[in-house]
């Protein structure tokens, strides 16, 4: 071709191929490529074993191609054959080819005659060969055989669709001679993709199988249905000539001779054969890479972009070096401490908008499990007043007291505060779970090592879990503090004087509180399908009332509920029901909603039931407590059967304990947040940044701690094969561009205008040609003068006709064998192509006088 800077090219687009593959196709590139598409038994593969010079393919009846097969031929000394699948192994013998492509088929498709789109690469070396790049696809067929799904002529058809339908992918059109080209599948696929016939190169086979009389010369002239790339034909072996192992070498001599005896190809045979294919289609590849360059170059590079991101980490790690590895140990330890610390305090980037984590759900335990815990907690009434009036007389003994002692009040006050140890212990193993789970998320990054990850979770973890029992200790220190000194004099402390001025509907009255909105969101009412079933509804929680609405425009009120005498009990959700559930009922036995005594609200999550519970307690609505079912409580008659004195001092304790519980309780809901950050989070914070690393080195050997795992040293090896594939692409894809020449492709093809081969376009031709009368039939030859038939240098058809008169014989333009195509005035000028270096341009012929044409020279075969 004179242009050796596009002979690189076909390689470089080969080695693309394998790392794409290699990689499983993760970048959408459309690498320039030939498919080879036709039916089945129209000789696809023949065409490419000839091109090889050896037997490699599967052989049989039926559909054997049943796998897509990458066939990289590359030009070289040697001769042998490699497989992707099969890396760092050199096939000589071909039929060993052949055995591995049948075994690497069943593997994937199986023993029956089922398909697949996954490819098979196989790269070629050989001197026989030009550099070249085809797809042999499975053939096209239309009943099913044997173990076939009943849609296989629907699978294979969208296999084929998914490589012909690429712009950059042209199309090799096989079809026998020996059927009618109007029914050629592969014409009619080729032309669904591509109309124009831009991509489309046609090949008729089994041309010396054609019924004696006939021949394919007007398929061949491009006049039948035209091609703007137009056909060549080949004449591939014979069934019996495979079985008796002909030799292709021979097979092509004998092609060559067909051609060159047959009187309907003779002046043809130049543009013939499975030599000039293979020529073409090198040229027509490496033309058609050119032509795609532009937009290779911006996909390219578009792809090298994306994959810097992922490649930064890999590019200068190298997986032996021990300084790289203490490095690359350091960074990901510190990375770790960096990713702990933000889901703790929180970050702008990478903002989870699905669900709370980390520290946002520390603080929803800090400031609403935590309190909803300890309103659980709060006393019954009738139980505390009991539990007081026996503290009194307790005390008294069988003297019958005159004032109020004390002592009860003590007593009382600290049987209280030791309630309070549960729900504190309950709220630290909350925020431990929490940071179990958010370690856990925070070593993902370090997947790559999987020992590292191990360590890091352990070490980190087995902190956490002993920063558990110190803070728990701590936790309990503070509930003994408050038992060790019951402070009368707090300035909160209502006293005893107060304390005997309220009254019991004082002390018992809810706390007052303005009509503000507590909370809004979507809650289901499940109700029985006999009673219209579950609906969502939008609601809204006052103070004073909740309200449903049928959507959160909230202009169709659905029903308002006051919440006096309200509280809340938990309920088991359905069997076949995934959301949880919770409980309102009035503490006076009536209805809520409608004929309902309580109504079942359900959420998506527990999260959101423990929210709207601990909504509910602002708005002084109170879970239900389990009331322990012994004598005393099913006798009440103790409690009620009190002296009046008596009946005074139980109601001043009472508002003595409710007014220090209540200062208790405001200490410890400050306390037992900056309890667990101080001892137990900000304690692991500065443990992760400190000492984490000096751990991980007692751990063990530094190189076994930074192995990678298989997949990621494989994902590395490959991501940066394709980096640096990309790059190298991108270089010689500049240097290309800057430098090289190439064909155009040839003009397009009117179906209503009758031509021959191609030739050069009338811009090119004499400007004294001249054009034979119109009476003159064009079939009937004479010594009409004409111009001499120009070289044609399209890359299609690379070698100058053989002529088929004999020597002094004149042409004219008519004439249909002359080559010559008439001028038409009424069409536009075409610019010729460019003349191939090293052949000069012919001077017109002279106006009056006749063109002599000579013979060839003879060829060897003759």
């Amino acid at each position: 071709m004179g242009n050796r800077g596009m002979e690189d090219l076909i390689p470089l687009i080969n080695k693309l191929q394998d790392a794409f593959s290699s990689i499983g196709q993760s970048c959408n590139l459309d690498l320039p490529q030939i498919a080879v598409v036709g039916g089945q038994s129209a000789g696809k593969s023949s065409v490419l074993e000839n091109f090889v010079g050896r037997d490699f393919l599967p052989r049989g009846s039926g559909i054997v191609t049943r796998r897509p097969l990458i066939l990289q031929l590359v030009n070289s000394k040697a001769e042998y054959a490699e497989f992707l699948h099969c890396k760092g192994r050199k096939f000589v013998d071909f039929d060993e080819v052949r055995l591995e492509i049948e075994a690497e088929t069943d593997r994937i498709t199986g023993s029956n005659k089922g398909i697949s789109s996954l490819p098979i690469n196989l790269r070629v070396y050989s001197p026989n060969v030009l550099n070249l790049t085809l797809i042999d696809l499975p053939g096209m067929t239309k009943v099913a055989v044997g173990d076939q799904p009943l849609d296989i002529e629907h699978q294979i058809r969208e296999m084929l669709m998914q490589f012909i339908t690429k712009e950059s992918c042209l199309i090799l059109a096989v079809t026998p001679a020996n059927m009618d080209l109007a029914n050629s599948d592969a014409l009619k696929i080729s032309k669904e993709v591509d109309p124009q016939g831009l991509r489309t190169i046609g090949v008729i086979t089994k041309l010396d199988l054609m019924d004696e009389g006939t021949d394919a010369r007007d398929i061949l002239e491009n006049k039948l249905l035209p091609l703007r790339r137009g056909y060549i034909g080949v004449v591939n072996r014979s069934q019996k000539d495979i079985d008796g192992k002909k030799d292709i070498r021979a097979a092509l001599a004998a092609e060559r001779k067909f051609f060159l005896s047959h009187p309907a190809y003779r002046h043809i045979a130049e543009r013939m054969g499975t030599a000039h294919l293979q020529k073409t289609l090198n040229q027509q590849l490496t033309n058609h890479i050119r032509d795609t360059l532009p937009g290779l170059r911006s996909k390219l590079q578009s792809q090298l972009l994306s994959l810097e991101k992922e490649v930064e980490e890999y590019k200068n790690f190298r997986p032996d070096d021990p300084t790289r590895k203490t490095k690359a140990l350091l960074q990901m330890v510190q990375q770790f401490g960096v990713d702990f610390e933000k889901c703790i305090e929180g970050s702008g980037d990478q903002v989870d908008t699905s669900n709370l984590s980390g520290g946002a759900k520390i603080n929803r335990i800090f400031h609403e499990r935590f309190p909803f815990e300890l309103v659980k907690m709060e006393f019954d009434e009738k139980e505390l007043r009991r539990e007081i009036s026996y503290a009194i007389k307790n005390i008294h003994g069988v003297r019958t007291g005159l004032f109020t002692p004390d002592l009860a009040f003590e007593a009382i006050v600290k049987k209280q505060i030791i309630k309070l140890k549960d729900p504190c212990l309950k709220c630290v193993d909350l925020v431990v779970t929490e940071l179990v789970t958010l370690i856990r998320k925070c070593t993902e990054k370090l997947g790559s090592y999987p020992r590292l990850r191990e360590e890091t979770e352990r070490i980190v973890t087995t902190y956490v879990r002993e920063r558990d029992s110190k803070t728990k200790d701590q936790v309990l220190l503070l509930i003994d503090i408050e038992l060790s000194y019951i402070n009368t004099n707090h300035e909160d402390f209502i006293g005893f004087a107060n304390a005997q001025q309220r009254t019991t509907a004082n002390a018992t009255k809810k706390r007052v509180m303005p009509n503000q909105v507590i909370r809004r969101g979507w809650l289901t009412i499940n109700i029985s399908i006999m009673k219209g079933g579950s609906k969502d509804y939008w609601f809204v929680l006052t103070a004073e009332s909740l309200s449903w609405y049928k959507d959160e425009e909230e202009k169709e009120k659905k029903y308002m509920l006051p919440l006096d005498n309200l509280k809340l009990r938990d309920v088991e959700k359905g069997f076949m029901s995934s959301k949880q559930v919770f409980a309102i009922f009035n503490t006076e036995q009536r209805n809520v909603y409608k004929d309902l005594r309580q109504i079942e609200l359900a959420c998506d999550t527990q999260e959101d039931v423990d929210s709207w519970k601990a909504s509910f307690l602002r708005a002084g609505v109170y879970p239900e407590k389990d009331q322990p079912e012994s004598e005393d409580a099913m006798n009440p008659s103790d409690t009620v059967s009190m002296d009046p004195q008596l009946e005074r001092q139980v109601e001043t304790i009472r508002n003595l304990v409710d007014s220090y519980i209540g200062i208790v309780n405001k200490s410890i809901r400050d306390l037992m947040p900056k309890t667990i950050m101080h001892l137990m989070i900000n304690s692991a914070k500065d443990f992760i940044h400190s000492e984490l690393l000096a751990y991980l080195y007692s751990a063990g050997d530094q190189g076994s701690l930074m192995e990678e795992s298989p997949e990621q040293a494989q994902r590395r090896d490959e991501m940066l094969r394709m980096y640096h594939a990309l790059k190298e692409a991108l270089v010689l894809i500049g240097d290309i561009t800057t430098t090289t020449i190439s064909t155009p492709v040839p003009p397009p093809v009117e179906d209503n205008r009758i031509s021959k081969d191609p030739s050069p376009p009338p811009a090119s031709r004499p400007a004294t040609a001249t054009v034979a009368p119109p009476s003159r039939p064009p079939g009937v030859r004479g010594p009409t003068p004409g111009p001499p038939p120009p070289l044609n240098p399209s890359p299609a058809f690379g070698a100058p006709p053989v002529p088929s008169r004999p020597p002094g014989q004149t042409a004219y333009a008519g004439d249909p064998n002359s080559g010559i195509v008439p001028l038409v005035p009424s069409r536009p000028a075409r610019v010729p192509p460019a003349l191939p270096p090293g052949i000069p341009r012919r001077p017109p012929a002279a106006p009056n006088r006749p063109t002599v044409i000579r013979p060839s020279e003879p060829s060897l075969l003759d």
